[in-house]
C-alpha cells in the first residue's frame, strides 16, 4: 500500500516537557532559513540534530549525523521524544513569526527513492495558521504528530499574532514508521480546502447560473482549470491551481452540480 500525502501518527509526546525546553531556547539560537527566497517575513530555525555536511545546521545532508549544542545540552529534548521508535537524522525547530509567509513550494528531494520521512509536531500552533498542502488546510494542533509529503505543493500563511513552532523530524523509513503512517488515526479531522478567495468564488458560482454554465460547458481538465483562474481573476479573485486542483480531486461534477442547483 502506497503512503497517503498526510498522516497524523497513533503517538503522543510529551508536549509540557517540550515547551519547557522550547522556553529555553535564547533569542540568538533562531537563525534565518537557508532558503530565503521562499519566505517573507520571521522563519527562523534552531538545529537539534543535522548532517555534518550540510551547508547550513539548518540544511538538509546524507553525511554523519551530528548532535548539536541545543540537543546536547537540554536532556528534554530527547526525554519529550521517548515513546517515537525513529530513526532521527535530522531534528530542527522552526518558526513562522506573526504575519510570516512561506510561498508554495516543493521539498522535490522527499520525493526520491529511499528519501527521509519528514514529521512535523507543532509546539506553538495558534488558530490564525494555515499550513496548505496540496491545496488543503492541515488540522494540526499542538502535541501532535504528523507525516507530511512535502514533495507535493505546500505553504504555510501566519495570519495570528503569535509564532508558530514545529519542530520538524527527518527519519529513515522503517517498518514502524511505514505501518503508523498508513494506519493514521480514525479520528483525524479531514484537511479542508482553503477559504477566503476560493470560497467566494464558489458563492458567486452558486449564485451566477450563467457562470456555472461557462464551467461546465469545458471538458478538458486543463482548459477547465485555465478558464476557472481567468473568471476568477475578472472578478478580482486570486487562488492557486493546486487549490482549484485539490477541489476537483473531490470531485469535479459534484461541486459544479452543488453550484448549478
Amino acid at each position: 500500500m502506497s503512503r497517503p500525502a498526510f498522516s497524523r501518527l497513533p503517538v503522543t509526546v510529551d508536549l509540557p516537557l517540550l515547551l519547557q525546553a522550547l522556553a529555553a531556547i535564547g533569542e540568538d539560537d533562531w537563525h534565518g532559513h537557508f532558503n530565503s527566497a521562499y519566505y517573507t517575513g520571521d522563519w527562523s530555525g534552531v538545529a537539534l540534530i543535522s548532517a555534518a555536511d550540510a551547508l547550513t545546521e539548518l540544511s538538509p545532508g546524507r553525511g554523519e549525523t551530528l548532535l548539536r549544542v541545543p540537543w546536547l545540552q537540554d536532556v528534554r529534548w530527547q526525554q519529550g521524544l521517548r515513546d517515537l521508535p525513529l530513526e532521527i537524522v535530522c531534528a530542527r525547530l522552526l518558526r513562522l513569526g506573526p504575519g510570516g509567509r512561506i510561498h508554495e513550494h516543493r521539498d522535490y528531494d522527499l520525493g526520491e527513492p529511499d528519501a527521509d520521512l519528514r514529521l512535523h509536531i507543532p509546539l506553538l500552533s495558534p488558530p490564525q495558521v494555515d499550513f496548505m498542502l496540496d491545496g488543503r488546510r492541515m488540522p494540526m494542533t499542538a502535541g501532535e504528530c504528523w507525516y507530511l509529503d512535502l514533495a507535493r505543493p505546500h505553504r504555510v500563511d501566519n495570519r495570528d499574532t503569535q509564532a508558530r513552532i514545529h519542530l520538524v523530524l527527518d527519519c529513515r523509513p522503517g517498518a514502524w514508521l511505514e505501518q503508523a503512517i498508513i494506519d493514521g488515526l480514525a479520528t483525524t479531522p479531514s484537511p479542508q480546502i482553503s477559504d477566503g478567495a476560493f470560497a467566494q468564488f464558489k458563492a458567486l458560482v452558486a449564485s451566477d447560473p450563467q457562470l456555472c454554465k461557462t464551467l461546465q460547458s469545458v471538458q478538458d481538465n486543463e482548459a477547465f482549470i485555465a478558464r476557472t483562474l481567468a473568471l476568477a481573476t475578472e472578478c478580482g479573485l486570486a487562488f492557486t491551481r493546486e487549490e482549484l486542483r485539490a477541489a476537483m480531486r473531490d470531485g469535479r461534477r459534484q461541486w459544479t452540480e452543488q453550484w448549478s442547483a
